[in-house]
């Protein structure tokens, strides 16, 4: 923690002193009060993903806790300056330098010759797809900056270099290693102890390791890569968020984040590296979420139980609807999906973009103070605790306690806090009948049946189900309306 910031607080760019905000320190283990190294300025970097495939929803949640944060800080007066790495060629399948090169699996899928031009090319298909899916959830990619590893070779050349001079790497006939028993502390993050890291995958597969725990800074590729030093090859995957993040933001950086599968050896190999480098704390806030998981198991490509966003609006849904989703959540805390749970949050969502345009209409778009207000910043500062916010917002928005001024402040405050468009709702869909699934048509005629009978029960019934599957239902003259959520 920066000591001084501390002592003597940060202000905003107006002279007011900035509101605390508390993050969760993965490295302490413990909520702490957030201070930036420099006044009013946050550097945060964010593992991005690699691009032999589009993104799945599990691969986006890393991306929504850093929008939240940042909105978080932003509101409070900080400005922000953000990155989001892309790899863009190959590196081992698992962290622990074993396994298939995923870029190289991504052109045997996609039929393309094992070229570094058909490497860059397909990285940036799927990179554009990535970053329109950020867009589509309403994260901010105007302000971030999505460098690509491939542009930073040069840099992470240099980067090994230096850790070899320093005595920390050494070479092997598999390449280029960094010696972890060279740093004192390494497998801090998390708490990972060298000890627990015996004879197995990690050792197996390059007899030449001194240590388990010792990972690729280089790895010869005769046929494809960069010329180096050590020959022909690629950088391991580790080494570019070091040198990518030391180029664009600096030597410590103030939030680091990513998954939780990213703690025990990514993360802890990115310390290793920037501070032997550096002999500084390179980062003084790690935040990890944790996984979305399906059927019980983490969401994964290689187990295969994996939805994209582009599944998600084939069905029908809004991507807000994936954002209120995660939202529901708090950041640390498994999230399991299920199409009825994405339903669920698609029909809360519609009923607050139409709470919200009641209350825009009531109040004229004038805002005011309200307790609630307070109430909200509050859970929204104390380590970004979205549903007991969601909880303050939906009480207050029914509540007859509030005047309308002060539900529509509410509402700019959720706004810029969860980005979900409650200030201008989007016009949903209106679904013709022939357009809809046979099984929805039926409850929709189910419906009206029982409507038309006077059983409104079972109508309320069926207008719960219909929403639940993602669908909203509006009686008129004509008959019902049907709107995809």
């Amino acid at each position: 923690m920066n000591l001084w910031g501390y002592l003597f607080g940060s202000k905003r760019k107006d002279g007011a002193p900035l509101p605390q905000i508390f993050f969760t320190d993965t490295l302490s283990g413990k909520k702490e009060i957030f201070v930036s190294q420099r006044p009013g300025l946050v550097l945060m970097y964010t593992c991005g993903p690699t691009m032999y495939g589009p993104a799945h929803i599990g691969n986006l949640r890393p991306y929504m806790l850093s929008d939240t944060a940042v909105r978080a800080l932003t509101e409070a007066g900080y400005q922000v300056r953000r990155v989001i790495n892309i790899t863009d060629f190959g590196h081992l399948v698992t962290d622990g330098d074993s396994g298939e090169d995923k870029m190289t699996k991504g052109l045997r899928r996609e039929k393309l010759a094992l070229t570094m031009e058909n490497m860059r090319t397909m990285a940036e298909k799927y990179t554009m797809v990535f970053i329109d899916d950020l867009a589509a959830l309403n994260i901010d990619v105007e302000h971030i900056s999505f460098p690509r590893a491939s542009d930073y070779v040069s840099e992470q050349i240099a980067f090994i270099k230096t850790l070899e001079q320093k005595g920390y790497a050494y070479r092997t006939k598999d390449g280029v290693y960094y010696d972890t028993s060279r740093f004192i502390g390494y497998g801090k993050l998390g708490g990972i102890a060298l000890e627990s890291q015996q004879e197995g995958a990690r050792m197996k597969a390059y007899s030449e390791k001194r240590n388990p725990a010792d990972f690729v800074l280089w790895k010869p590729d005769p046929r494809l890569g960069w010329e180096s030093p050590w020959g022909r090859g690629f950088p391991g995957w580790h080494i570019e968020c070091s040198t990518m993040s030391r180029s664009l933001l600096g030597q410590e950086l103030d939030i680091h984040m990513g998954g939780e599968d990213l703690i025990a050896i990514h993360h802890n190999n990115e310390i290793a590296q920037s501070e032997a480098i550096s002999g500084r704390t390179f980062v003084h806030y790690w935040m990890h979420n944790a996984f979305l998981t399906m059927g019980g198991e983490k969401a994964s490509k290689s187990v295969g139980n994996v939805v994209y966003l582009s599944d998600v609006k084939e069905k029908g849904f809004h991507p807000l609807a994936l954002r209120y989703f995660f939202l529901q959540a708090h950041y640390r805390t498994p999230l399991s999906f299920s199409w009825d749970a994405l339903a669920a949050a698609a029909s809360a969502l519609e009923r607050l973009w139409k709470l919200s345009s009641e209350v825009a209409e009531e109040a004229g778009r004038t805002s005011a103070p309200s307790e609630a207000r307070d109430q909200f910043l509050a859970a929204v500062r104390d380590d970004l605790a979205t549903p007991q916010a969601l909880g303050i917002l939906w009480d207050s928005l029914k509540s007859d306690e509030y005047a309308p001024e002060e539900k529509w402040g509410l509402l700019e405050d959720a706004e810029a806090h969860f980005g979900l468009c409650l200030l201008n709702p989007p016009v949903t869909k209106a679904r013709a009948l022939a357009e809809l699934p046979a099984d929805i048509r039926e409850l929709v005629a189910r419906r009206e049946k029982a409507r038309t009978s006077k059983d409104f029960e079972e109508a309320d019934r069926l207008r719960k189900e219909l929403g639940d599957r993602g669908y909203h239902v509006e009686d008129s003259p004509d008959g019902p309306v049907i709107k995809s959520l």
